[in-house]
Parts: structure tokens; C-alpha cells; sequence
């Protein structure tokens, strides 16, 4: 991995120096991370115990009210054969027109990765005062985290959706309730292949702006006159 400067200045008095290298490291892996798409995963995948750790990273996720408003569900290799239909069964439904081929390409997309996971929301359990959006907020850092511990595992990994999530069949096959979302897929395996050029992240100042004290949003210039 290369090593990328860590842009941040001396740790404060008192703050453990291991503590400097921890978020080093931390930084690095996030810009280390980038999606690879499921077609160019392949075996071997993790290990159960490198699955356990990547499971188990989702637990320190974000939840208020401790509401565990997600789950997921692994696709082992028996199970992969019913979710092609699934996904054969979707494309049928939304396009009569639909292709042997192209029903057949549907079909091979739930073979694809070692390991397959669907991530599920739920929008009712627990405390309703708590809405949604800060269940999918919740949801997403869930599998920030787990996307991070496979890329520090060394294996690539990537989320998918498409309509077929929201069909009737996809449901049944795996149990959703009433108020449950399906809300992607999550696949991770060993990287066959990369784009020769990583995506061009982008600026800061693209996305973050500052509330002035008149209350008008302005431009986003440093962090340095936060501090």
C-alpha cells in the first residue's frame, strides 16, 4: 500500500502517539477503498474468520436509539440458484420483451463474487419517532464499515441495486416484512481485475460550504478558520 501523508498537525498533549499512526492508517484505507464490480471478484473470498471480522465491523455502525434497524443476509453458493431466478423472474415481469440471453444474464449476476450479502432495513422496528432517513443514515455507515475492513483485508469489494430488489419475488425469497427495505447488495472476493485509473475524488469545497453568522450560506474555503 502506498504511503499517503497524513494531513494533520502534531497529536495534542496528552493523546497516545500510537494514536497519530492509528488514524494514519485509518485515512490511508479510506483512500485506499474503491468499488470493484462484482464481475471481477473471484475466489478465494474471506475466510469465516475474516467474514466474522467484516460482520462484526458493522455492529460499531452508528444507531440511534440502539434500534438495530438493519440486517443482513449472506447468499451462500446453495442459495445462489434461487436467487437467479429471482432475478430472471424480475427482469420477466418489467420486460416481456426480455431476451434468452438477456433472461440469462440476469441468472449469472447471483453467481458472481464469493461472497453475497443483502443488506435489509427496517423501517418500523423500535421507536418510530425515529424516522427513516436516519435509519438508512445508520444503514450506510453499517456498510461503510464493512467495505473498509474487507478493503484492509485486501480484498476488493463493491454495492449493487436495481429494480429487482423491489420485486414481489425477491421479497419472498428472503423473508422481508411489511416494513422491511431491501436496500443493496453487498458482494466482496479477490480482485481479478482493477480500472487502470482510480476515480478522481472529488473536492472539498464541491461539497461542504459554511453557514455564516447572518445567516448566508457561503463558499467553503478552509478548515483552518474552523479552528
Amino acid at each position: 500500500m502506498a504511503v499517503i501523508p497524513w494531513p494533520l498537525r502534531p497529536v495534542p498533549h496528552g493523546v497516545p502517539p500510537a494514536l497519530e499512526a492509528t488514524a494514519a492508517s485509518a485515512w490511508a484505507l479510506m483512500r485506499t477503498r474503491r468499488t470493484v464490480l462484482p464481475k471481477r471478484l473471484v475466489a478465494p473470498g474471506p475466510s469465516a474468520a475474516e467474514l466474522s471480522a467484516i460482520l462484526d465491523a458493522a455492529a460499531h455502525a452508528p444507531d440511534h436509539g440502539q434500534l438495530l434497524p438493519w440486517r443482513f443476509v449472506l447468499v451462500p453458493e446453495a442459495a445462489r440458484a434461487a436467487l437467479a431466478e429471482v432475478f430472471a423472474q424480475a427482469l420477466a415481469e418489467r420486460d416481456e420483451a426480455a431476451t434468452a440471453d438477456q433472461l440469462a444474464l440476469a441468472r449469472e449476476k447471483a453467481y458472481r463474487a464469493p461472497v453475497l450479502l443483502l443488506a435489509v432495513v427496517d423501517a418500523g422496528r423500535g421507536d418510530p419517532r425515529i424516522d427513516l432517513a436516519e435509519r438508512l443514515v445508520s444503514t450506510g455507515c453499517a456498510l461503510q464499515n464493512m467495505l473498509l475492513m474487507a478493503t484492509a483485508q485486501g480484498y476488493g469489494s463493491a454495492l449493487t441495486s436495481g429494480r429487482a430488489l423491489k420485486s414481489a419475488g425477491l421479497r419472498a425469497l428472503f423473508g422481508l416484512g411489511p416494513d422491511e427495505l431491501a436496500l443493496c447488495f453487498l458482494s466482496i472476493g479477490s480482485v481479478q481485475a482493477r480500472k487502470t485509473a482510480a476515480r478522481v475524488r472529488p473536492a472539498t469545497a464541491s461539497y461542504v460550504s459554511t453557514l455564516g453568522a447572518d445567516g448566508v450560506v457561503l463558499p467553503f474555503e478552509s478548515a483552518e478558520k474552523l479552528v
